[in-house]
């Protein structure tokens, strides 16, 4: 007996090693949807203009971003394993319907005006390959009313993921664009910049990286999707992995797409404001084709897995606030309203994008109210890191005090950008 149980005992401890590494794996997704989407139509323009102006050196604050990113969006990940509330159910709990409805509102409105920019990307691919916006926007709309419609968490963000993967054709447009190294550590070792409006993209910068949504989106995602099997500890384990290789990549690929616009376009000073114009810019350098693959079914990716995040975020705030159900694993009859407010907002800013001609300053109005939402969500965000977790899951000592002062610092970026962008 001792030898057959000898001989079995690895056995079993390979069998419950592997459902626990598969446990993990299925615990991932959240934070890299999150993340891809993160790098959106406004992001990759925001680099690109970044490369262009500044060359390189608005790389090491990129970089530097990442740290930054992680400790924000992992407390969303804390909140949402530990109570397993969305975002405003949770402002709900503890601070009242009233609030969380007015701060739900007000995020519902600001995923309407992203839903507008990522339209708006997808509208500037179709011109570069002779399509109107009336073609593009409600094929792309129809798409991913859909996708909602037909439920699933797991399908929806696999989905997501998968379209967002094609943001990686940036990575070799870069590479295609031949960076000259010499110069790229010249400006790594001297970023900063005092004129040309070096800080006005610097702010833009961290503000295209940290979006209010992303907060929604992922403690939602996280408490819809469960801990897979996990115990508390290796499903917060899980999500920490998964929101730190998010965040590592949506920055690979933003400074991607600045080192490919900074090798080709660097010194120029006119701005780019679209797709179309970044594509143009870069034909001469890459040549047509590729100008279109890379750019083209990149911005695609962007823009699709980041309309998707948001039009979910958006319908999951305002849900959770009103105490509906909200589930992607509940069919439309038995969740009515939350998808009522996915397909809505979709609806609502493809309409947005075929109406309005002048995309433009359709989206530094979304910039100037996310700049304006992000202090005030930052803030609810650390409310409740202090107020819904026990005291051994809330941050202590030098990370306290780090993150503090990070999150300190982007909401005065936030503000100044919002200042800036209103009284130019």
């Amino acid at each position: 007996m001792t030898n057959v149980r000898a001989d079995e005992e690895p056995v079993a401890t390979g069998r419950r090693g592997r459902w626990a590494a598969l446990g993990l794996l299925g615990a991932l997704g959240p934070g890299l949807m999150v993340m891809l989407a993160d790098t959106d139509a406004g992001s990759v323009i925001t680099a690109a203009q970044s490369g262009a102006t500044f060359r390189y050196r608005l790389v090491l604050p990129e970089l530097v971003l990442i740290p930054i990113l992680y400790l924000v969006q992992e407390m969303t990940v804390r909140l949402g394993l530990v109570t397993r509330r969305g975002h405003t159910a949770l402002i709900r709990d503890l601070f009242g319907e009233g609030w969380a409805t007015l701060a739900a509102a007000a995020m519902f409105v600001a995923c309407v005006g992203a839903l507008v920019t990522e339209f708006a990307g997808v509208a500037g691919v179709g011109d570069l390959v002779g399509l109107a916006r009336w073609q593009t926007v409600p094929i792309s709309a129809l798409a991913l009313i859909v996708l909602v419609l037909l439920g699933r968490y797991r399908r929806v963000e696999h989905v997501g993921i998968a379209v967002g993967a094609l943001e990686l054709l940036f990575i070799p447009a870069a590479l295609v664009a031949h960076p000259h190294l010499g110069q790229v550590a010249h400006d790594l070792a001297r970023p900063w910049s005092g004129g040309g409006g070096y800080a006005t993209l610097l702010a833009a910068n961290v503000g295209a990286v940290i979006m209010p949504w992303m907060v929604v989106y992922q403690q939602s995602a996280v408490t819809e999707k469960g801990r897979r099997g996990l115990d508390a500890a290796r499903a917060l384990r899980a999500a920490r992995l998964d929101t730190a290789v998010g965040a590592v990549l949506t920055q690979v690929i933003m400074v991607a797409v600045l080192v490919a616009s900074a090798a080709t376009l660097g010194g120029r000073t006119r701005p780019l404001r679209s797709v179309g114009e970044i594509a143009s810019a870069l034909t001469p350098f890459l040549g047509r084709s590729r100008a279109i693959l890379f750019f083209g079914l990149g911005m695609i990716g962007a823009s699709i897995v980041a309309a998707l995040v948001v039009s979910l975020a958006g319908a999951w705030a305002l849900s959770e606030a009103r105490g509906w159900r909200h589930s992607l694993n509940d069919s439309p009859t038995r969740a009515p309203g939350f998808y009522a407010l996915a397909v809505g907002g979709i609806l609502v800013g493809a309409a947005l994008v075929l109406a309005v001609p002048n995309l433009v300053n359709l989206s530094i109005d979304v910039e100037i109210l996310n700049a304006c939402l992000l202090p005030i969500v930052l803030g609810l965000l650390l409310a409740l890191e202090r107020r819904a977790l026990a005291p051994a899951l809330r941050m202590r000592g030098a990370r306290r005090g780090v993150t503090y002062a990070l999150v300190g610092v982007i909401i005065a970026l936030g503000l100044g950008t919002a200042a800036s962008v209103a009284h130019p």
